[in-house]
């Protein structure tokens, strides 16, 4: 199982010599991977009575852009978002800027994408809410397309033109992982998923959600073998007792990866984000 290091978006602040510090840190600490959250917006809760969520206070740096820091600085480490809210971003240039980081990380992005929770920021980007289950399954579609053929043509629902392609190239299929936990999540997946991302412990619910996946991979003519899980281990909701046995708990179900997060720990500083990660990894290999 790959263990690897969740960036502390609301924590780590906007300084990026810290930024390359923890990425650094994680990296030479033995961690295979980075994964960062992604919103766009932040809503103000000033006028909006019982919101629940990230505000306008929340700190989030850009993905992509992000990841185009990490790969100049990084030598190994996958970067992997967890995830890209898809439906609210124009699918070519999100296949643009995966292509991107991809060649410019020498391949290590990883595409984790899901349909986001939050109208708000739907709304500021023009984009509609509903709309969004339906138009990701014609996304990724469209990103396997873009990345797959120098020149194509497209004729969906949501996406039309004739004759365009990217360039430079990724050189290869980008692997799209999906994030959440309800049904049509674990159907789209099993169909047409490279993994799975939920956010559980290794419980019975998600055993049952791990059958599922692998029987809808099955329906569509797939291997279930080749769709990996990657779980996270939020450190600040579980106890310290029992992190060795929360990741021996999803090893036994199959996951192939591991995600640790160490906001809300009540860390005063990046830096002891840092040392938490380097301190943890032992315990749970």
């Amino acid at each position: 199982m790959r263990i690897g290091a969740v960036f502390p978006q609301l924590e780590i602040g906007s300084d990026p010599a810290v930024v390359r510090s923890w990425a650094e840190t994680v990296e030479q600490s033995g961690y295979t991977h980075v994964v960062a959250y992604d919103h766009v917006l932040g809503a103000d809760p000033a006028n909006r009575p019982g919101w629940t969520g990230y505000t306008d206070k929340s700190l989030f740096h850009e993905v992509f852009v992000l990841f185009g820091y990490l790969a100049a600085i990084t030598t190994q480490v996958e970067l992997v978002t967890g995830v890209v809210i898809l439906p609210q971003r124009q699918t070519a240039l999100v296949a643009k800027q995966a292509a991107e980081v991809d060649v410019l990380s020498g391949g290590r992005l990883r595409l984790g994408v899901g349909i986001g929770w939050n109208p708000v920021e739907y709304d500021a980007l023009g984009v509609p809410f509903k709309q969004r289950g339906a138009k990701l399954e014609e996304q990724v579609d469209l990103l396997r397309k873009l990345w797959a053929d120098p020149v194509i043509s497209y004729d969906g629902k949501y996406h039309r033109f004739e004759e365009a392609g990217l360039n430079p190239l990724p050189g290869r299929r980008i692997p799209i992982w999906f994030g959440g936990g309800a049904e049509a999540v674990l159907r789209r997946t099993g169909e047409i998923g490279d993994g799975w991302m939920p956010q559980s412990g290794p419980t019975d619910e998600a055993r049952a959600a791990v059958e599922r996946i692998r029987e809808y991979a099955v329906q569509a003519g797939r291997d279930p073998a080749e769709i990996g899980i990657e779980a996270r281990l939020t450190l600040g909701r579980v106890p310290e007792s029992e992190w060795p046995a929360f990741a021996a708990g999803w090893r036994e179900l199959g996951a192939t990866h591991l995600d640790v997060n160490t906001m809300g720990m009540g860390l005063t500083s990046p830096g002891d984000h840092a040392a938490v990660l380097r301190d943890v990894l032992p315990t749970l290999t």
